[in-house]
């Protein structure tokens, strides 16, 4: 459960960024400003997460701040600047770094335990509750509910399930229990990790992409309507949730390796679909193939990551979680600026086609990732 509520957290508030940038009288300029703030935090706190997972496990960080996460959210609806809105969102988005990272970290305790590759459908409660956290923002905005009154009754629901549902957070060690020596430079130091945290970095830059860019897309190169083009990225996100749902039969019938590599090429394939046929029926098809292709390469990065922990030279993976985390989250901060400025000298057409390039290296980088014993 702890996917599902920090997806229905993330969609609660960033679906209701227009009503709380009316609320502080911020331009496209000021949204901007203030949206950089979480990007950031999530980067910076994404290591120190880790280092506290292998001190005190897992589950104890995870439930801190996530709890802190349903705390803060209702603050989002009492700021009153860009400043303030800001400081607010640098806050949460730093604790949802935190959350993103430990739950990682317990969901591979959960898979070694299992020997089941679990790993997508637990990014499947994450993409559903961002589904469920958007569509009850928008509920709310249609009853013209302010964001405080929506974010208090978000986060009391949310905090209520942290509390039913924390004892059954695993821990893949007990605090204060040994573990395998080395630290963050060793971990830097191993090159599959690298390649591995490439893989995040260009899933995550891919989806960022289609998640922000879409619609945006849809209307001005394709002459798709507002909310037709709001359509497509409801139905990208539609295909990544539901095809995590399958992730362990797909994982099970081709291996982590060979499923990142055919979900790079269909990705790549839905993304130039998009790009180079001038239809906006083809940019709707491009956009649900890329989301079907998308589907597991993050969550299997994490995974395969998870897994490096326990090979010779591993920190026992939660280190390696939070460097591969890191860098896709480096990824989601640089990825939309990179686009913009794609746009900006060129059009968004080149822009997509090079988001397609981006998932296309997914497949060269996970052959050289590929063990070879």
């Amino acid at each position: 459960m702890s996917f599902v509520v920090n997806g229905a957290l993330y969609g609660s508030w960033a679906a209701r960024v227009p009503a709380l940038a009316d609320q502080v009288g911020a331009g496209v300029d000021g949204v901007g400003l203030a949206l950089l703030g979480p990007a950031v935090a999530m980067v910076l706190t994404t290591s120190p997460a880790a280092r506290a997972c292998a001190h005190w496990g897992p589950r104890r960080v995870l439930v801190t701040c996530l709890t802190a996460a349903c705390l803060l959210l209702p603050v989002l609806g009492l700021a009153d600047s860009v400043w303030t809105l800001g400081l607010a969102l640098a806050l949460l988005g730093g604790l949802m770094g935190a959350v993103d990272v430990s739950m990682n970290i317990a969901a591979v305790a959960v898979v070694r335990r299992l020997d089941r590759p679990l790993m997508p459908v637990f990014h499947a409660g994450f993409s559903f509750g961002v589904l469920g956290g958007s569509l009850g923002a928008a509920g709310a905005a249609a009853l013209s509910s302010p964001p405080m009154a929506q974010f208090t009754v978000v986060g009391v629901a949310a905090l209520a399930t942290v509390a039913v549902t924390a004892r059954a957070i695993p821990d893949n060690h007990a605090p204060g229990e040994d573990r395998p020596a080395g630290g963050f430079l060793q971990v830097m130091s191993r090159g599959r990790l690298w390649l591995l945290a490439g893989v995040a970095l260009c899933a995550a830059v891919a989806e960022g992409a289609c998640a922000e860019w879409s619609a945006l897309f849809l209307v001005t190169e394709r002459s798709a309507g507002d909310a037709a083009a709001a359509a497509a990225h409801s139905g990208f996100a539609v295909a990544i949730a539901v095809t995590r749902l399958t992730g362990e039969r797909a994982q099970r019938r081709f291996g982590p390796y060979r499923l990142l590599m055919l979900s790079g090429i269909l990705a790549a394939a839905g993304l130039f679909l998009a790009a180079v046929v001038p239809s906006a029926v083809a940019g709707y098809a491009g956009f649900a193939i890329a989301g079907i292709g998308l589907a597991f390469c993050f969550p299997l990065a994490m995974d395969l990551a998870g897994a490096a922990g326990n090979e010779p030279g591993g920190t026992g993976g939660d280190r390696e979680l939070g460097f591969v985390t890191t860098v896709a989250y480096a990824g989601l901060l640089a990825g939309p600026p990179m686009i913009g400025g794609v746009a900006t000298l060129a059009d968004l057409t080149v822009a997509m086609g090079l988001v397609g390039v981006i998932a296309l290296l997914i497949v060269p980088v996970t052959v050289a990732a590929r063990p070879r014993w």
